[in-house]
């Protein structure tokens, strides 16, 4: 099998633009996965809002992202956008999903194979959708975010471009806290292990629960500790540079956790709370620390100088890069070819 006669659609989720201007972490993934396949030969097809930005061939039909654009009702943008792929799925070898379970109900009712990669389970009340496909093609990104008795073909960590995270040689003295304002990721917690220590916090992030935000941390903001609103890549780095930690303080299982591994890139270690996935993403003692409390937290931040600025960029390099990914992806694909071809599909127990 050679790839110039394969065609791939890429199935974009349509909250944000992909990529994301700030937020967007599915977005994120689907851009870096894309752009990465048309630097390796493949003839691919990213269906996604309209102004998105690619080098492979942009399929829209919803202009904006629903998120962005409050005029447009979500459900409607979504099943649009979704239906629009399956109903050219005539035109494509594979179609990658990254639409959670949503996309699924349309799989069986076309010839095309399709692969969905699974960010996460936002809710037991949607397994009953991936019970009832539990034998389409699933890849999970990470080993602790999977679900016994799915069809997994493999597990390929989520993959960011270092060229937009330069290295910071040196860091600065706040601690930093980057990612969406709710209580699943501890932005309480960050502001605790900042009044412990002493030291200041800047956190930056689109405020996902209003109500939290306003009894949780508005109050608790001051010369000390700030909320600076949602940034960019440009916004990301400027906090790197100040960075002498990025405080991850998730109090639920993390599925993967992009910002560790640009943080990392950037040369800045992570203190993060030891659930899900972040073991897999943070080497404990060599990129930054696993912990299980606030007060474990705090104690690590005399430590941070023993973790290595260069290393930590190095991890990511290595496991991270949107090459490693793609190369994985890849594999996935041929997999699946193959499978196609021979009629066979992998043995997978049911639970």
């Amino acid at each position: 099998m050679t790839i110039a006669n394969k065609r791939i659609a890429i199935l974009s989720p349509v909250a944000w633009r992909t990529p994301p201007r700030h937020y967007g972490a599915w977005e994120t993934v689907a851009s870096n996965i894309t752009e990465g396949l048309v630097a390796r030969g493949w003839s691919v097809t990213l269906f996604a809002s309209g102004d998105s930005v690619t080098t492979a061939r942009l399929h829209a039909v919803v202009d904006r992202g629903y998120e962005e654009d409050r005029s447009v009702d979500p459900k409607v943008a979504e099943y649009l956008h979704i239906s629009e792929v399956f109903e050219h799925a005539a035109e494509f070898d594979l179609i990658h999903s990254h639409y959670d379970f949503m996309a699924l109900s349309y799989s069986r009712l076309v010839k095309t194979p399709v692969l969905t990669t699974i960010h996460g389970f936002s809710s037991p009340k949607i397994m009953a959708a991936y019970e009832k496909y539990w034998d389409g093609y699933f890849v999970s990104i990470s080993n602790s975010d999977r679900a016994p008795g799915l069809n997994y073909l493999a597990t390929v960590y989520n993959g960011i471009d270092l060229a937009l995270y330069p290295f910071q040689e040196r860091g600065g003295d706040h601690l930093i806290f980057l990612g969406r304002i709710h209580p699943d990721k501890g932005v309480h917690l960050a502001m605790d292990v900042a009044e412990m220590s002493g030291l200041p916090l800047i956190i930056a992030g689109i405020i996902q629960d209003p109500a939290y935000f306003r009894e949780q941390i508005e109050p608790r903001l001051d010369n000390q500790i700030r909320y600076i609103g949602p940034v960019d890549v440009p916004g990301k780095n400027e906090l790197f540079a100040q960075a002498r930690a990025l405080l991850h303080m998730n109090t639920i299982p993390e599925r993967f956790g992009l910002v560790l591994a640009e943080a990392n890139a950037a040369g800045v270690p992570v203190i993060a709370m030891d659930l899900g996935s972040c073991r897999e993403v943070i080497e404990d003692g060599q990129t930054g620390f696993l912990v299980n409390t606030v007060e474990e937290a705090a104690q690590r931040l005399p430590r941070l100088s023993e973790i290595g600025r260069r290393e930590c960029r190095q991890r990511v390099f290595a496991r991270f890069s949107i090459e490693v990914m793609v190369a994985a992806y890849e594999q996935v694909y041929r997999k699946i070819f193959d499978l196609e071809t021979s009629g066979g599909m992998p043995a997978v127990s049911r639970c």
